[in-house]
């Protein structure tokens, strides 16, 4: 699904699936359904280059084209579905009724007679449309003689031009930052090496104006200087022409030679040369593999190479050398944001006048410390001398997150944002506006809002291997690796959830409204039209005051596709069986138990035949109807947190669909038997079972990466506790798509060592590893974990006997992004030179008398110099109980320093276990004390 192709995406397949499948089609409609198909791969094509361009920048008639287009794609694809289920959606015979069976095998085939005519009528009344819709494009086509167009200039290159001092803030600790990353003080031998920065964020934090502040700066230190934009689409040659030119080199035969020799050509000119190089708005890996030819001699004169960027892993290509950095543009502080919001809009006033103070702090919230947000708004408040009334401050507040302001500042910063938004991929476009249903500033759970994109149908693979939710969790990445979400990290450095700026929420909502794709009701009376069909709906209440439209009085309810719901809202909803073809409906943490429209029972559920996710965490429900059983095609049923439900209707478990089960049910115990019926199922979490289940119908699910359950033996909640991975080693084949473990009791490894042991393969696709209290921890326990290839989080906290010495390897954990290994006091961590080459969070322990007592009284442990790939956060657990408080202190001091060297300056947390009072001596011996 394409936010610019509509359902043409999912419709092809769905045709070519009508022509091979066995339906018996009568010829006639079998050639009218491979005509449909032709036309819509050709329409498709057409739509897919309409999307690359900004919608200002169509032509009005490709406009109106497209939009009739993808509309129709909709109803062609609701034709369709209705036809597969009714032919296809038939229940397995009862062989316990033999006339029974009989009966229901001859409705079936009448049911496909009569769709066979339905589906033919359908199809022709299509076709008639499309061709109505092509013939009134032809039509009302105006051909305009093609005069040379005007070249727009690129905003960004405001920014490039305007005075650093305009943004407060650059100064200061910023450049100082990035001076340190740039190595440009001290007389240490890195200061000589060719050094790389590539400073990366968000569009609009001012990296432009940061790198421009501290080229002027530090240029005279160097023998030749460079500052060259490349922007989105540059032209390879003109790029390296301009450096050869801002470095000193304007040859007349620049202009004839190719990229091969212009790059030949540089790489001479630089080679005994101290040289200061700024590449900026670099959008492109490709582009930077080629620039980066001309400055691959290392001459150690000190040369520095600066590049910015939105995208991460645009920044990542660009810094592959242990001696380069990434700098990470953070957003202006509360201080910075208000100093700088309030000197553009009272220049020659002391301050804010009162009237106006709040209103602009609730504005600078909403800009989220972005320079650029904050000067487009505060100049959108400011006509020359005059500062605009405070009821027009009022309404830009109300209207900022929402698309709706008109005001020609936003829209030209909404065209500065929407450079990102065109450098997507469709598919990512897509997803991105998706998430215009939900209101400003929400945490959006990162694993529900993947589930979401499946069941919408915008995520697509050819591998039908491979799962779809990590296709999706590929796309939530791409989406956080260029800048256009925001992430949220837990403690332990593990990406949860995510966050839309709302300034980017202002553009995709902007977006959406004018493609029809999502419609928001926020009960504000300034909600976007319902006039024309209605495919996705999101209900809101950002106005709790006002009752807003029922939308029992909505005409077009059933042609709703997806319904997401926030809290007091529900009130309005109307019955479930008005929807006619509903894939997702999200009632997540709504107050069902107070719904008058909806019982607690959901009364209407099994009518939603096309259901594929259905979100009823939190909702407060008692009883979940046995109608569940009817949703055949249902993929994703989350029922977290509704501790009211004593039983789960056994219809659910015939639902061979389901990929995603999240129950945390504390009463429901499936009956023997019924879980092997879940042949899809990829995550299963919460079920409370008996351990006479596990080994037997757990390992015939084929396809697990995620297993949560829970053990109800003697009425004891055992979770994974290490009798029970005793019993899972002697007895339990883990899945081999199985990618997180978790365990919350007191456990032993040598279950987890004897499958690893037994065959390998079986953890290959082991990524999360979770042990909160694990018994013992060997040397060969570390180097086995650290085996598996695709593990890239692992917890473990050791509570009782360890060895003293654990070595983290360098041929171990190479895919390790967050590490934690907690070994309490009883041990020390060392760490060899290269080992977590990508590990961007690490959390471990020290043992400092243990330390002490082994001889490294230095308290070396491997980290100068070292874990390069850190970004976020190092903690370590200090446990001093038996050492001396000066020991301690000289600990906490030797780990402090190696950190503080640190490249990349990630955060430091060092606790000290017990705390160390300020007025102890040195020569006291500390208590013993755990961590938590």
């Amino acid at each position: 699904m394409d936010i610019v192709t509509g359902a043409i995406a999912n419709l092809i397949p769905k045709l070519g699936e009508l022509l091979v499948g066995e339906y018996k089609l009568h010829k006639g409609v079998r050639k009218n359904i491979e005509d449909l198909w032709k036309e819509l791969e050709s329409m498709n094509v057409a739509l897919i280059k309409i999307g690359e361009v900004p919608r200002d920048q169509l032509d009005s008639q490709d406009k109106l084209w497209a939009d009739d287009v993808r509309e129709l794609s909709y109803v062609i694809e609701d034709v369709v579905d209705k036809f597969l289920v009714r032919v296809d959606h038939i229940q397995p015979d009862d062989t316990t009724n033999k006339f029974k069976g009989l009966m229901k095998r001859t409705t079936k085939l009448l049911k496909k007679v009569k769709d066979k005519y339905g589906i033919a009528h359908s199809i022709k009344d299509i076709q008639e449309q499309l061709q109505k819709v092509a013939a009134r494009r032809d039509r009302n086509k105006v051909v305009v003689p093609n005069p040379t167009e005007p070249i727009t200039i690129d905003p960004c290159l405001r920014a490039l031009y305007a005075e650093a001092t305009e943004l407060v803030g650059i100064y200061g600790k910023r450049d100082e930052e990035l001076m340190r990353l740039l190595s440009m003080e001290g007389n240490d031998a890195s200061k000589k090496r060719l050094k790389k920065v590539s400073i990366v964020g968000f569009g609009g934090l001012g990296k432009t104006t940061l790198a421009r502040a501290v080229y002027h700066k530090i240029k005279g230190d160097f023998d030749c200087r460079a500052f060259v934009p490349v922007g989105q689409n540059p032209d390879m040659k003109k790029v390296l022409r301009d450096i050869l030119i801002d470095l000193g080199n304007p040859h007349s035969d620049l202009a004839i030679l190719d990229a091969n020799q212009l790059i030949k050509k540089l790489h001479d000119f630089l080679e005994n040369k101290r040289y200061l190089v700024i590449i900026d708005d670099i959008w492109d890996e490709k582009l930077w593999e080629v620039i980066n030819f001309a400055f691959s001699n290392r001459n150690n004169l000190g040369s520095r190479l600066i590049t910015t960027t939105r995208n991460f892993d645009v920044s990542k290509s660009c810094c592959l050398s242990a001696d380069d950095s990434i700098y990470k543009m953070k957003p202006l502080s509360t201080d910075d944001s208000r100093r700088l919001f309030h000197m553009r809009i009272f220049p020659d006033s002391s301050g804010c006048p009162s009237e106006f103070q709040q209103v602009s702090e609730d504005i600078l919230r909403k800009c989220g410390g972005v320079p650029l947000a904050i000067i487009t708004i505060a100049s959108a408040l400011a006509s020359g001398q005059q500062v605009k009334p405070k009821h027009q401050w009022d309404i830009l507040l109300q209207s900022l997150g929402c698309g709706l302001t008109k005001d020609n500042s936003l829209v030209e910063m909404r065209r500065i944002l929407s450079f990102s938004y065109y450098n997507l991929p469709s598919h990512l476009k897509t997803c991105l506006l998706y998430l215009c249903i939900y209101p400003e500033d929400s945490t959006i759970d990162r694993d529900r809002l993947i589930w979401k994109w499946v069941a919408e149908g915008f995520v697509h693979h050819g591998d039908q291997e491979t799962s779809l939710f990590l296709v999706g969790l590929n796309y939530f990445n791409q989406l956080i690796n260029r800048s256009m979400i925001q992430p949220i990290y837990d403690v332990i450095g593990h990406v949860y959830a995510c966050r839309v700026h709302d300034m980017v929420l202002d553009l995709i909502c902007n977006l959406s409204q004018e493609a029809k794709f999502v419609n928001v009701l926020d009960r504000t009376g300034d909600s976007m039209s319902f006039q024309g069909n209605v495919r996705r709906l999101s209900l809101q209440d950002r106005n709790k005051d006002h009752e807003g439209t029922p939308l029992r009085n909505f005409m077009g309810i059933s042609r709703v596709r997806s319904i997401t719901i926030f809290t007091s809202v529900i009130n309005i909803m109307p019955a479930l069986s008005r929807f006619e073809v509903l894939r997702v409906l999200d009632l997540s943490d709504c107050n069902l138990g107070k719904s008058s429209s909806l019982q607690l029972n959901l009364k209407g559920v099994g009518h939603l035949i096309h259901l594929r996710y259905l979100g009823l965490a939190g909702t407060g429900i008692r009883e979940l109807s046995a109608e569940i059983g009817n949703l055949q095609f249902l993929e994703v049923l989350d029922l977290e947190r509704n501790y009211e439900i004593d039983e789960l209707p056994s219809t659910l478990f015939k639902l061979r669909r389901l990929i995603y089960l999240n129950v945390w049910l504390d009463k429901v115990v499936p009956t023997p038997g019924v879980l092997q019926n879940l042949a899809s199922i990829e995550v299963l979490r919460g079920v409370l079972v008996s351990l006479n289940i596990i080994a037997q119908e757990l390992g015939n699910l084929t396809g697990l990466r995620e297993l949560q359950i829970r053990f109800d033996d003697d009425g004891l909640d055992l979770e994974t506790s290490f009798e029970l991975m005793d019993l899972l080693g002697e007895r339990w084949v883990p899945p081999v798509h199985l990618r997180e473990f978790v365990s919350y009791k007191p456990s032993k490894l040598s279950a987890l060592r004897g499958w690893i042991k037994r065959d390998p393969t079986h953890l290959s696709n082991l990524s999360e590893l979770f042990l909160i209290s694990v018994k013992e921890v060997q040397q060969e326990d570390v180097e086995i974990i650290g085996g598996l290839l695709s593990l890239r989080r692992l917890f473990i906290k050791i509570t009782h006997q360890t060895q003293r010495l654990l070595v983290i390897r360098t041929d171990g954990f190479r895919c390790m992004v967050v590490f934690h290994l907690d070994c309490g006091s009883a041990a020390q961590i060392m760490f060899e030179s290269g080992a977590l080459p990508r590990a961007e969070v690490v959390a471990f322990s020290l043992g400092v008398r243990v330390t002490k007592e082994d001889g490294n009284c230095g308290f070396d442990l491997g980290l100068q110099g070292n874990l390069l790939s850190l970004q976020r956060r190092v903690k370590v657990y200090m446990y001093c109980g038996g050492a001396r408080v000066g020991e301690a202190k000289e600990a906490k001091a030797a780990v402090r320093h190696a950190l503080d060297a640190h490249p990349n300056h990630p955060l430091i947390s060092i606790y000290m276990l017990p705390y160390i009072p300020e007025d102890a001596h040195d020569d006291d011996v500390l208590e013993y004390e755990e961590a938590n």
